[in-house]
């Protein structure tokens, strides 16, 4: 085994609903902990993705051509900046393959995405992090922190745990200060969710004629198009970073019927305000409610929401995995404190409440006043 890979962790993922109902022999199992779209696929992909099925014999297009051009159509982009992965995921792997060498940084901030820091660990690279300020970006810090041997700048916006985002002109000042010698990785997988006007998405950085030809884009349709379960991903890049990938990926990475599917979601725009629409009646919703049983929370442009849950947070999510609620503990964020909860349905997010309304005074003891007063000690 490489010396690298004790340094490496196994991604531990949100148990699927199938796991909780073998192990705990319950039957309504509701998941809110992996940021999946709670309306599933649009009806479009599921009927390509049918349809696509009569010809899994066949191997895919390797090099995606059809879905790379809708793609780039979307973006007004060439092709050529178009790259495919088998989920956002493998996109990470692969800048990390095709970039780092011996000696090399990869630099994010914390808490985010683990994914970054398996990158680093991967390829037997230094890792550095510049904490959050207020669960917000730290631009002046991420500044200090580059260093000549800088080499991977992974940024989630909106940030995974926290639903920030790189707010004005913040981006704009980000992409400034970053070197020829460093690409600047914008981890998009929420975008599509982000209200804010003050958001700008990194695409418009992209292209031949970009002045930034460091900046790639990661997307994924695991989120927003509801395809977690076909793993489809890509990012946006100049062509000469598109190159360097394709070197990397591994023939066939996206399938037949993921393609097809993904084809077929990016034209569905009903499906998607459908979406959006419900992630914010959702998350209004979550807010009035929490604020209703006295947690902490961060305000969010993304499908989730971070929630402080106190010092028994870890029992408080296992305490609703038994009656079946799946949430996600922010401790593999080194948020020990928090749980990151996804908008779901109407009736997910009021089962949720209700299943927090019986669990937190069972976890902390008292009545329903004495859970509420513990905010004034967290």
């Amino acid at each position: 085994m490489r010396k690298a890979l004790e340094r490496i962790e196994p991604y531990s993922p949100g148990k699927p609903i199938e796991e909780v109902q073998r192990e705990l022999g319950i039957r309504e199992v509701i998941k809110l902990a992996s940021n999946e779209n709670p309306l599933g696929p649009s009806p479009k992909a599921i009927e390509a993705a049918l349809s696509a099925l009569r010809r899994v014999s066949f191997y895919p297009d390797s090099r995606g051509h059809d879905l790379k051009d809708a793609i780039a159509r979307r973006y007004g982009l060439s092709p050529e900046n178009v790259c495919l992965g088998n989920g956002a995921d493998e996109i990470i792997r692969m800048l990390a393959e095709a970039f780092l060498e011996e000696g090399d940084i990869v630099l994010s901030v914390e808490p985010t995405f683990t994914q970054y820091k398996f990158a680093a660990d991967l390829m037997g690279q230094s890792y550095m992090s510049v904490p959050l300020i207020d669960m917000q970006f730290d631009i002046d810090g991420l500044k200090d922190a580059i260093t000549s041997r800088t080499k991977l700048i992974f940024i989630s916006n909106p940030n995974n745990p926290t639903g920030s985002i790189l707010r004005g002109d913040q981006l704009a000042t980000l992409i400034s200060f970053i070197p020829e010698t460093a690409l600047l990785v914008l981890d998009e997988a929420y975008a599509d969710y982000v209200t804010d006007k003050d958001f700008q998405s990194g695409s418009r950085y992209v292209g031949p004629a970009s002045a930034a030809p460091n900046v790639v884009v990661v997307r994924t349709f695991s989120k927003l198009y509801g395809l977690a379960g076909l793993r489809v991903g890509y990012c946006l890049g100049h062509s000469r970073i598109i190159a360097a990938l394709e070197r990397v990926r591994s023939p066939f990475n996206v399938n037949l019927v993921a393609q097809a599917a993904a084809i077929a979601a990016l034209d569905d725009h009903e499906h998607v305000e459908r979406t959006i629409a419900l992630n914010e009646s959702g998350k209004s919703f979550l807010y009035r409610e929490f604020e209703r049983l006295g947690l902490d929370y961060v305000p969010t442009e993304a499908n989730f929401i971070l929630v402080r849950l106190g010092a028994r947070a870890r029992e408080v999510c296992q305490h609703l995995l038994r009656v079946g609620v799946i949430i996600r503990s922010a401790h593999i964020f080194g948020l020990n404190e928090y749980a990151r909860i996804t908008i779901g349905t109407a009736g997910e997010n009021k089962r949720l409440v209700s299943a927090l309304e019986d669990v937190l005074p069972a976890v902390y003891g008292g009545n329903r006043r004495e859970w509420q007063s513990l905010k004034n000690a967290l």
